[in-house]
C-alpha cells in the first residue's frame, strides 16, 4: 500500500484551513466594509452554515451507525460493556470537576481579571438558508442505538443484525466520501469568520489567564487518563494518544465532539493497542457522554465568574454538589457547541445562585476555550477506549472483526 503523503493527510490539510481561515478573516476585517467585502463574508457565512448543515444531519446516522452493530457483535457482553462505559465516563468527569475545584480553590484568589469583551464585528446574516434538520436528535440517536443494539442481541434477530451491518459499511462511505473531505472547508470558514468577528484578536486575551490555566488543567487530566488506561491495559497509552492530532485539531475547528466523531474514530482505528471492536463502541459512545474537558473548564470558570461578581468563591459543599450533578447533566449533554453549559444551566443557577448577568458571563467565556475542551473530550475519549479494551481482554470478550475506513 503506497504511504500518504503528510502534505496530502488530513491533519496539513485542517492546519491549512486554520491558517487560510485565520489569514482571510483579518484581511477582511482590515478592509473598509465595501460591498465586495461584505459579499465574500456572505459566500463565507452561507457555506459555513450549509456545511455545517450537512455536517449534523450525519452525526446521527454516524451513532447508529457505529453504536448498535457495536452492541449486536458484542453478543452477551453487551449489557455489561455498556455499563462500564457509562462507570468510566461518569468517574472521568466527576474526577475532573473535583480536580479543578481544587485548583480553584488554590489559584483563584491570586487572580486579577478584566471582563471587557466589547468592540466585536458582526458577521452578516445567512444570504441562503439551506435547513437540513436531522432525522433525529443526537441524544434520541444514541438512546436508539442502545435500545436496537440491546433488543437485537437480546432476541438474536439476525435479520436486523444483518441490517444493521450493512448500514454501518454505507455510513463508513459516507464519512469516508464525504464529511472527511469537507471538514477542511468547513474549518476554514469558522476561524474565517472568528478572526473578522474579532474574537481571536479581541477577545481572547480578555481571559487569558483563566483559559491558560484550563488548558493546562486540560493536559493534566489527560495525561492522568492516558496513564490509568496504559496501567490498567498493561498497553502503551503513546500508541494511542499519539494518533490523535487530527482529532484534536477538527475538535479545536468544530467546537463539537459530534462533528469531530468521524475524524475521531479514523483516529482511533489507526492505534494499534485499541481493539477495532471496541472502537466502534466507545468512541461514538463516549462522544455523546464523556465532556471531560468540559465539565473541568465550566466548573472553574463558574469559581472564577463568582469571584468577580458576587466577591467570593462558593464554599467547597455546594461545589462538590454542583459537580456530581454536573457529572449526570454532562452524560446527558450533546456533543455539539456549548452543549455541557447549556445542559447544567439549570443547576448554575439553582445550586450557585448565578443570576442573568452571571450566566451570561458564563455562556461568554466558556465560549471563548470551548473548542479546547471539546479538543480534550475526543482526546480523552482514547483513554476510556483503551481502558474498554483492558476491560474486555482481562474478561476474555471476544474480538469481533469488522470493517474501517483509513483515512
Amino acid at each position: 500500500m503506497k504511504k500518504n503523503s503528510f502534505f496530502t493527510s488530513l491533519p496539513f490539510k485542517l492546519l491549512v484551513g486554520v491558517i487560510v481561515g485565520i489569514i482571510a478573516g483579518l484581511i477582511l476585517s482590515n478592509t473598509d466594509s465595501s460591498s465586495f467585502t461584505m459579499g465574500i463574508l456572505n459566500i463565507v457565512v452561507t457555506l459555513k452554515y450549509v456545511l455545517g448543515q450537512l455536517i449534523n444531519f450525519c452525526v446521527p446516522l454516524i451513532i447508529i451507525g457505529f453504536i448498535a452493530p457495536s452492541i449486536t457483535k458484542l453478543g452477551n457482553s453487551a449489557s455489561r460493556m455498556l455499563g462500564v462505559a457509562l462507570v468510566i465516563a461518569y468517574a472521568s468527569s466527576i474526577g475532573a470537576a473535583l480536580f479543578s475545584v481544587a485548583a480553584g480553590y488554590t489559584l483563584i484568589p491570586h487572580l486579577s481579571i478584566v471582563t471587557n469583551v466589547e468592540g466585536l464585528k458582526e458577521l452578516p446574516e445567512v444570504v441562503f438558508e439551506l435547513s437540513i434538520p436531522q432525522i433525529m436528535s443526537v441524544m434520541s440517536a444514541l438512546v436508539f442505538s442502545i435500545m436496537v443494539g440491546l433488543a437485537a442481541t437480546w432476541n438474536k434477530a439476525k435479520l436486523i443484525t444483518g441490517l444493521l451491518d450493512e448500514f454501518q459499511k454505507i455510513v463508513l462511505s459516507i464519512v469516508s466520501k464525504i464529511i472527511i473531505p469537507i471538514l477542511p472547508f468547513f474549518i476554514g470558514l469558522t476561524f474565517c469568520g472568528l478572526a473578522y468577528e474579532g474574537s481571536i484578536t479581541k477577545q481572547l486575551p480578555v481571559f487569558l489567564k483563566v483559559i491558560v490555566i484550563v488548558l493546562i488543567g486540560h493536559f493534566i487530566w489527560m495525561t492522568l487518563l492516558y496513564v490509568l488506561a496504559g496501567t490498567y491495559s498493561h498497553e502503551n497509552p503513546w500508541e494511542v494518544v499519539r494518533h490523535y492530532g487530527p482529532a484534536y485539531l477538527t475538535a479545536v475547528g468544530t467546537m463539537s465532539s459530534a462533528a469531530t466523531l468521524a475524524v475521531a474514530l479514523q483516529c482511533a482505528g489507526k492505534a494499534k493497542p485499541l481493539r477495532k471492536d471496541m472502537v466502534q463502541f466507545g468512541v461514538p459512545l463516549f462522544a455523546n457522554i464523556h465532556l471531560c474537558g468540559s465539565v473541568l473548564t465550566e466548573v472553574f470558570f463558574c469559581m472564577t465568574i463568582s469571584k468577580m461578581l458576587y466577591g467570593s468563591i462558593p464554599s467547597p459543599g455546594t461545589m462538590v454538589l454542583f459537580c456530581l450533578l454536573l457529572g449526570i447533566f454532562a452524560l446527558g449533554a450533546p456533543g455539539v457547541p456549548g452543549g455541557t453549559v447549556m445542559a447544567s444551566l439549570g443547576i448554575i443557577t439553582g445550586v450557585l445562585g448565578f443570576n442573568e448577568t452571571g450566566t451570561a458571563l458564563m455562556l461568554t467565556i466558556f465560549a471563548l476555550q470551548d473548542s479546547f475542551g471539546t479538543a480534550c473530550n475526543v482526546t480523552g475519549d482514547g483513554a476510556l477506549t483503551l481502558i474498554l479494551t483492558g476491560y474486555a481482554k482481562k474478561h476474555n470478550i471476544k474480538e469481533q472483526h469488522i470493517d474501517t475506513v483509513d483515512l
